[in-house]
């Protein structure tokens, strides 16, 4: 099992023993609204572990959560997902921050840590992310991070409330990480002043 170090975070194995913990900071607020599966309970939110753990089973899914550096509390989660060893692609998804650790550097540095990891030490020549069209803060945040923009999948998922949601899916490719890299670990030195 890998754990990926960053200054402010940490990405740790997601268990179900992490469920308390990611209950006490994650069925606040809307912090689920543009997922397909709502969590708003502790059973939704075991039902989101499981799922995440049967995909990692599967090979398809590597899932962790995210735990603050100086705390030692888990304030979120997010995954490697759509593992595809012969084309040597995944997605990261499944991200969700605590209120609190929102707009702050801990996406940015859980994004950078991730994408590390991917091109430098899984061989990946692509990572992608895919988002709910009608989700403006996370569009602006893939892009931030450097990721480009490729399009809209149309009526690509039908929501837990039955709304049909557009997907826009950005990535990163093998020959932009050095200089996203580079960019991305500005960012987290200003975020550290």
């Amino acid at each position: 099992m890998v754990a990926l170090e960053g200054q402010t975070i940490r990405l740790e194995p997601l268990t179900l023993d992490h469920h308390a913990a990611l209950c006490a900071v994650g069925l606040e607020g809307d912090v689920f609204r543009w997922f397909p599966v709502v969590v708003q309970t502790a059973d939704e939110m075991r039902a989101y572990i499981e799922t995440a753990l049967r995909e990692q089973d599967a090979g398809v899914s590597l899932p962790f959560v995210i735990v603050e550096q100086q705390g030692g509390r888990p304030v979120g989660s997010t995954r490697y997902m759509n593992i595809d060893r012969t084309h040597r692609r995944l997605e990261i998804g499944s991200t969700w921050l605590s209120p609190a650790w929102q707009r702050t550097a801990a996406n940015t540095e859980a994004k950078y840590l991730l994408l590390r990891h991917a091109f430098e030490e899984l061989g990946c020549i692509r990572v992608e992310f895919k988002t709910d069209s009608l989700n403006e803060r996370s569009r602006h945040a893939l892009l931030r991070i450097g990721a480009s923009e490729e399009g809209t999948f149309r009526n690509h998922m039908v929501t837990s409330s039955g709304r049909i949601r557009h997907s826009v899916y950005f990535s990163v490719i093998d020959a932009e990480w050095p200089t996203v890299k580079a960019a991305l670990e500005q960012k987290l030195r200003r975020s550290d002043s």
